[in-house]
């Protein structure tokens, strides 16, 4: 009767500290939105930078999942360079002069973007997005995958280079400070400059990897209870 008392014993505190750990792993998802409403100076490669602070995540909070969200309206999109960084080391190239490529210079002439970017986004990267929608002079929208080339927007390089600087740079990292989207249009034009109506972040998280421990050491004394039943047995 005792052996059977310990090995219940075992088999309840491994199940209590499995199911600890199930609560403890599970994902959080919050998005935070800057209503900006702010022009992009045309032609000006000075641009403009608009932040959104975050906060009320444990030290621990590890990112594992960015999605962006981005509004604009007007101007020239194959003008619009844009970059995201955050309050670690990630840095990520929303649009690097969409359409721009060795053969033109000029980029995508529709104006504006009402998009989601992801980095997983089913439609590919946004940089040659007129091969997968045309909007035909109008606003982009659906779920992109950002452009991701860290080269200069003004180089020849632009729409020839690898996509290296994604969300994914995010990754790990903890959500807590302050988020910048830098913003510009490098080339000058007669067209209605674009306005940055809104930006933001939806951000996931899952709690640091230590409270898994917990969940670990249960499932360890779980195992070790069955063991010892079916030895006894």
């Amino acid at each position: 009767m005792k052996t059977l008392t310990l090995i219940k014993t075992a088999i309840i505190i491994g199940a209590l500290c499995i199911g600890s750990n199930v609560l403890l792993a599970q994902p959080m998802t919050q998005t935070v939105v800057n209503s900006a409403n702010t022009t992009v100076p045309d032609g000006d490669p000075t641009g403009i930078a608009s932040t959104i602070d975050v906060s009320g995540y444990a030290a621990g909070d590890q990112i594992t999942q960015l999605k962006v969200l981005l509004s604009i309206t007007g101007g020239y999109n194959g003008d619009l360079y844009a970059y995201l960084s955050g309050p670690g080391t990630g840095f990520a190239v929303l649009l690097n002069r969409v359409g721009v490529s060795s053969t033109d210079s000029f980029g995508y002439a529709d104006a504006g973007f009402n998009i989601i970017l992801d980095d997983n986004a089913a439609n590919g990267n946004i940089h040659y997005y007129q091969n997968t929608s045309n909007p035909g002079g109008g606003q982009l929208t659906g779920t992109w995958a950002p452009d991701g080339e860290a080269v200069d927007p003004v180089s020849g390089a632009v729409g020839e280079s690898s996509s290296s600087a994604m969300l994914a740079s995010f990754m790990g990292g903890n959500p807590n400070g302050t988020w910048t989207l830098f913003v510009s249009d490098l080339s000058s034009g007669g067209e209605p400059a674009s306005t940055l109506v809104s930006w933001g972040m939806t951000i996931t998280t899952v709690p640091e990897p230590q409270a898994w421990a917990m969940g670990a050491m249960g499932a360890l004394i779980l195992l070790a209870g069955l063991n010892w039943r079916s030895k006894v047995g």
